[in-house]
Parts: structure tokens; C-alpha cells; sequence
């Protein structure tokens, strides 16, 4: 299983990348954060009066970072006193054209003109420059404002999208005077809110890619720099600090009163990483998501100097290195606690489930192409190139389930101490369950939701599935495999809605010792083998992947009967989808974008571009050599000079 020598040290390349942006030499162990909120102050009189952003930037020690610029900068091996900028002021930029907006620029101080120089990039235009061109384009397109019309798609949409649209823009969270994101739901009738007003990273993305696909990029390039900033807070729970790459699972803007001015409030974000929310995970999924939003803002936009800033760039490196790193593990897979997904209550997928997988996968190939090269990032791209070698043969050949290799498992020996085992994770054969014998067709399959040593989870997770299908982690032949067992069995997956997030229902004495007797999860409800509209989005951009969008129409067709008459809920409940949730959120923000984005996704194919990776042909070739290779050449000691204390 391990990989060979040979191709670890495959990829000794890095992304194809003009500029780069590193804010110190300990880049990936940041030694800074950033901090910000923007006030906005209520006087008693009539008038509102809205203060400029106060950015801070809080040093974890007195020492002076230096920093150094690349590419076009004229600031190379300058080195900056951070604590000269604890305090500046900033301007924001109004919407120019079709281009992305929403970015503050730091007044022209001259102790402030060389961070902004760097931070911003060199494509940043300065803020009397964006004024002077949005007045000469006045008849460009709107971008970003509260019920600004696109000029993109003028084709003449029903009432269902219309309906979906005006909701969607209902739910947009302003964060002073700028939108940073949706709400989790906007449900009138509800009296107990919980955190579904919040804005959360997973639930964010479709209704990120649906303002990107209707051109309107602001809310998108609001959302990823503000998460950003919340990456660096300090996250503590009963005194332990998770890893500093964390993103925050949602985040509330809330108005709180200015510190010595009773009159005047302020406007905070407030993130939860974790430890307020239900069980107390964290989340894994946040910052692979924000990853991969940020490659499809730019690949859609054209505004690559997001990805190029260097908080941007450091951000993108402390994800990956909490990822990467080191542990106890002998798979390539992560491993997670159980909840730390779209499936966040307890279900049985601790360990390596499908989900995290997929999500991670598709976050190293983003971030692959994302990453500036430079000397400090070379081992990193290394460790991401191998990881990914190791990931992709890892999951097409044990998490690969079709009636071929169900028999093999049928039919395995065990107890098998061998380099060469064909049964390596000692799996019982009385552990294939009595349903999947029957379910199986005899043309397609799919990956399982987790594998562990002695334990397979056989059930079917529809996000694993989907997403592997549009990251590359699956292979073409897997791929359409995975189709055509939606196809065949389109009776249990889709039902009288789309899609089901497993199959099947845990029941029974099973049900009581995995979830906990969980009353939100009984069978067929919620994350227990319910239904979510939400995952029309995924199934749409796989299906337009592998060119057979049908199956996405028909999905569509379906949703479209009930959807918007039954109120847009969040998932619906029993085995056929008939009935909405007991617990279901009403007007679900992500079951409304999802519909969204897959409506406009099917008017126009070519945009999925911006959510696929294809292999790489240096990631198949390593492939190849993985599975060539003899597993006894991989033992003995590494061919490096030993310390030794005596």
C-alpha cells in the first residue's frame, strides 16, 4: 500500500503560477493574525454613520516579521515592522463593470503603502482609480448590490426560479453595508432559530456558486476574505487549542455597543469553530470548502489576485498543513471523529468516511493550482502531490464495491499476515449485510462510506459518490459505474424526491447502538437515509462531468413538482421522500441555491468547468507505477544519516 521511492519523488514540480505572495519564511506555521471588524455607529439623530474598516493585525510576540515580496513587487527582501499597522484605515471599493469588488484598500498613508502593496497584489487598483472607472462604465452591469439585475442570463427564467431567486437574495447576510453571505434558513413561522441563523461555510457554497454562475462575485469575495480572518482567532475548548488552519464551522455578524459610547454600536462577527455547536466538532469539511470556492471564484471571474494575496496564500497553506500532517495513521485517508461533515450528528462515520475524503481530494487538486511557487512551498507541494498518488489508489482500490468485487469479499480468507494479503484490512466475509446482496445490480457500483481494519461500511453516502465522481477521485469507468447504479436503482435514491444522503435507514437494535437512539435520526428521516434537495447541485455537476445531464433533468423534474409548494424545506422524510421532515427546516437556503445551481447548470454546461478536476496525466502515470510496484522493496530504512544519543 505504501508508495514506492520512485514515485514519491515524482513531483518534484509546482503548479503553473505567474506570482507569489508569502508573508514570512514560517509561512505555514503563521506567526501572526489578522483580525478586523468594521463599524457602524447609530447616533440618537435620524442619520446613520458608517465608520471605515479597522483592520488589526495582532502579533502573537513583540518580534519584528520580515516580509518578502515576489513577483512584480518592488518590496523584495524589505523588511516591515508589523506593529506599525495596528491600526489603519480603509476605503471600500464600489462594484467596477463585471469585475469582482468588495475589497479594502488602505489609505495612502506612506507607513501603510507597502503592506497594501503586498497584501493586495499588484492587479489591485486603487481605490480613485475604481471610482474614475465605475463613473465612465455606469451602463456596465450591476455587481453585488442588494437586487442588482444581471445582463449575463436575460433568458426569461419561471416562477419556480424566480421564487428561488428573490429568497435566496432575502437570505443574504450584511456585514456593514456589504453582503458576506446567507443565512442558514429564513423560515417566518419558526420560533426557535437555534443556529439557522447563522451563516455556515458547508451551506454557503451553492449559494456561492449561484451568485458566481449570475455574475454577481462581490457576496463570493466578501465571504471568502471575512472567513479568512476568522481562520486566525483563537479556538479553545476546555483549554485545548485545535490546529491554527481551522475555519469556523458558521459565524453570526452581530451589532454590539461601542466601548465607551452608549449611543453607538458596532457591528462583530461572531465564529463558532466548534465549540458551541451541537456534540461539539469541529468542523473538517469548512476549510476544504472554502478551498474549493475560492478556485471556482477565480476560474469564473478571471480575479486570480484573491488567490494571490498573501493572506490568501497563507491561508491556503495552514489548511493544508493541518491536513498533511503527520500522524499515527497508516492509511492516506483522514481521519476524522464521527459528525464532522454535512453529517454532523452522530451516524457511524468516524473514521475515514467517503465524504472527507472526496472533499479533501478535491481541495489538494484546487489547491495544487492555487499555490504560488516558491522555495518556502516546494516540500509542500511535494507532500500534496504525494498524498494525492496515495489517496486516489487508496480509494478506487478498497472503498470500490460492485457485484464483481462483492463476491471476492464473499469468498475472502482470514487472518492473512502476508506483504501480499488479498484480504489487507482482515474484512469478515459475515459482514456483507443481507441487503446490499440483493441491491447490488449486476451493472454499476459504488465507493463505500468508510473503511477501517475489520469494518466496511457498505452503506451508500450520495456526497462521497457525487463528489468523486467531479473531483477525479474516482475513475471514468467508476464513475459512469456510479451512474448507472442511480439508474437502476432510481426507486430508492430519488423516490418522490431528491436525493437520499445514505441508503439504508440504520434500524432497529443497530440504529439504537450507532446513533444513540438519536430521536432527529430515526430511519428514513434527516441524516439517517432522509432526503435532501440540497444534493441536486452535486448530482447535476457529476452528470454534466460525465455528459449524461438526463439523469440531472429528470432529478429536476421531480424536485420541481413539490418543491416550492412545499416550502422549500430542508429534507424529507420516509423511505419514499413523501413526507416533509418532522424537524425540517422551512425556506432551507441550500435546498433553494442547490435547485438554483443546478437549473443553471443544465442552461449551460460549460460552467461545471469551474467546479471539475480532471486527472492529471502525471498523477495517472504514478498511479500506474503504485500498483507495479513490489510492496517488499518499500521496507527497510530510509537511506539518511542517524542521530544517536547515548
Amino acid at each position: 500500500m505504501g508508495t514506492a521511492k520512485g514515485v514519491l519523488q515524482v513531483f518534484s514540480g509546482v503548479a503553473p503560477r505567474n506570482h507569489c505572495f508569502d508573508p514570512s519564511s514560517n509561512a505555514l506555521g503563521s506567526a501572526y493574525s489578522f483580525s478586523s471588524h468594521l463599524i457602524s455607529t447609530k447616533r440618537s439623530a435620524s442619520k446613520k454613520i458608517k465608520i471605515p474598516v479597522y483592520a488589526s493585525i495582532q502579533l502573537r510576540n513583540s518580534e519584528t516579521f520580515g516580509v518578502q515580496g515576489f513577483g512584480e513587487s518592488s518590496y523584495k527582501d524589505r523588511s516591515i515592522d508589523w506593529s506599525k499597522f495596528s491600526s489603519c484605515r480603509c476605503q471600500r471599493a464600489d462594484s467596477v463593470g463585471g469585475t469582482t469588488t468588495g475589497s479594502w484598500f488602505v489609505d495612502s498613508a506612506d507607513d501603510l503603502n507597502p503592506l497594501n502593496t503586498m497584501v493586495n497584489g499588484p492587479h489591485v487598483l486603487e481605490f480613485d482609480d475604481v471610482k474614475q472607472l465605475k463613473e465612465e462604465k455606469t451602463d456596465s452591469m450591476s455587481n453585488g448590490a442588494p437586487g442588482a439585475s444581471s445582463t449575463i442570463h436575460r433568458a426569461k427564467v419561471d416562477p419556480i426560479e424566480e421564487e428561488a431567486w428573490d429568497l435566496l437574495r432575502d437570505s443574504v447576510v450584511y456585514y456593514c453595508g456589504s453582503p458576506i453571505g446567507t443565512i442558514a434558513a429564513n423560515d417566518p413561522a419558526s420560533s426557535n432559530v437555534l443556529n439557522y441563523d447563522q451563516v455556515f461555510i458547508r451551506d454557503f457554497i451553492p449559494s456561492g456558486i449561484a451568485f458566481l454562475l449570475k455574475g454577481e462575485y462581490d457576496i463570493v469575495r466578501n465571504f471568502i476574505l471575512h472567513t479568512l480572518q476568522l481562520q486566525s482567532w483563537e479556538k479553545t475548548m476546555d483549554c485545548h487549542s485545535p490546529g491554527q488552519g481551522l475555519m469556523p464551522a458558521s459565524f453570526k455578524v452581530r451589532t454590539v455597543p461601542l466601548d465607551g459610547d452608549d449611543s453607538a454600536t458596532e457591528e462583530v462577527l461572531d465564529p463558532d469553530f466548534g465549540e458551541a455547536a451541537i456534540g461539539r466538532v469541529a468542523p473538517v469539511d469548512s476549510g476544504l470548502w472554502w478551498i474549493i470556492l475560492l478556485r471556482a471564484y477565480g476560474k469564473i471571474s478571471g480575479d486570480l489576485s484573491v488567490q494571490e494575496r498573501i493572506d490568501v496564500q497563507t491561508g491556503i497553506r495552514m489548511i493544508l498543513k493541518l491536513c498533511l500532517a503527520d500522524g499515527f495513521d497508516m492509511f492516506p485517508t483522514l481521519l476524522v471523529t464521527d459528525g464532522s461533515c454535512m453529517i454532523d450528528r452522530r451516524m457511524g462515520i468516524h473514521g475515514h468516511p467517503l465524504e472527507i475524503q472526496a472533499l479533501f481530494y478535491s481541495a489538494l487538486m484546487s489547491a495544487r493550482e492555487m499555490l504560488a511557487p516558491e522555495d518556502g512551498s516546494a516540500d509542500l507541494i511535494r507532500a500534496l502531490n504525494n498524498r494525492l498518488v496515495a489517496l486516489s489508489f487508496h480509494i478506487r482500490e478498497y472503498y470500490w464495491i460492485d457485484l464483481r468485487k462483492l463476491n471476492e469479499i464473499y469468498r475472502y480468507k482470514t487472518e492473512e499476515y502476508s506483504y501480499d494479503a488479498v484480504n489487507k484490512f482482515n474484512i469478515y466475509p459475515d459482514q456483507i449485510p443481507p441487503w446490499l446482496v440483493e441491491w447490488i445490480p449486476n451493472r454499476g457500483g459504488y465507493l463505500i462510506g468508510n473503511l477501517q481494519p475489520a469494518h466496511m461500511d457498505f452503506r451508500f453516502f450520495s456526497l462521497g459518490n457525487f463528489w468523486s465522481i467531479v473531483s477525479g477521485l474516482a475513475t471514468v469507468d467508476q464513475s459512469h459505474a456510479i451512474l448507472d447504479l442511480i439508474e437502476a436503482k432510481w426507486a430508492d435514491l430519488v423516490a418522490d424526491m431528491p436525493f437520499k444522503i445514505s441508503y439504508p435507514a440504520l434500524e432497529g437494535q443497530e440504529w439504537q447502538i450507532i446513533t444513540g437512539s438519536d430521536p432527529k435520526n430515526t430511519p428514513w428521516s434527516y441524516h439517517n437515509a432522509g432526503s435532501w434537495p440540497t444534493l441536486l447541485w452535486q448530482l447535476t455537476v457529476a452528470c454534466i462531468k460525465m455528459n449524461r445531464a438526463d439523469i440531472a433533468a429528470k432529478a429536476i423534474e421531480i424536485m420541481e413538482r413539490r418543491l416550492s409548494r412545499d416550502r422549500w424545506p430542508e429534507y424529507y422524510d420516509t423511505k419514499r421522500s413523501r413526507f416533509i421532515g418532522k424537524q425540517a427546516r422551512l425556506f432551507q437556503t441550500w435546498s433553494i441555491a442547490g435547485y438554483l445551481v443546478a437549473k443553471l447548470l443544465l442552461a449551460d454546461p460549460g460552467a461545471a468547468k469551474i467546479l471539475i478536476t480532471d486527472e492529471d496525466p502525471e498523477l495517472v502515470n504514478a498511479f500506474s507505477c503504485m500498483i507495479g510496484a513490489n510492496p517488499r522493496r518499500k521496507r527497510g530504512r530510509k537511506n539518511t544519516k542517524q542521530s544517536y544519543i547515548v
